[in-house]
């Protein structure tokens, strides 16, 4: 067997993610890119990219800590005045 096989998926980079992003809108509005000219489609698709990509980044990581067990807190005794 190849080690590449048993490898458990590794998590995509920003990069990555934001390039399957890009592609996928370029995809999407391909119609569109005689109406607005290729170079500004791709600006903005580069600009909306980044930004889906951002978001995505800050939901998995806060997923990430999310789904992490928490050490339990000791139960604090509170003082009285006497």
């Amino acid at each position: 067997m190849n080690q590449q096989e048993t490898k458990a998926p590794s998590i995509p980079s920003k990069k990555q993610v934001r390039k399957e992003i890009s592609e996928k809108i370029a995809g999407a509005l391909a119609e569109y890119k005689q109406e607005l000219g290729e170079e500004k489609l791709a600006i903005r698709v580069k600009k909306a990219s980044k930004l889906i990509s951002r978001d995505l980044m800050k939901a998995g990581k806060k997923h990430k800590q999310r789904t992490k067990k928490a050490a339990p807190k000791k139960a604090t005794e509170k003082k009285t005045k006497n």
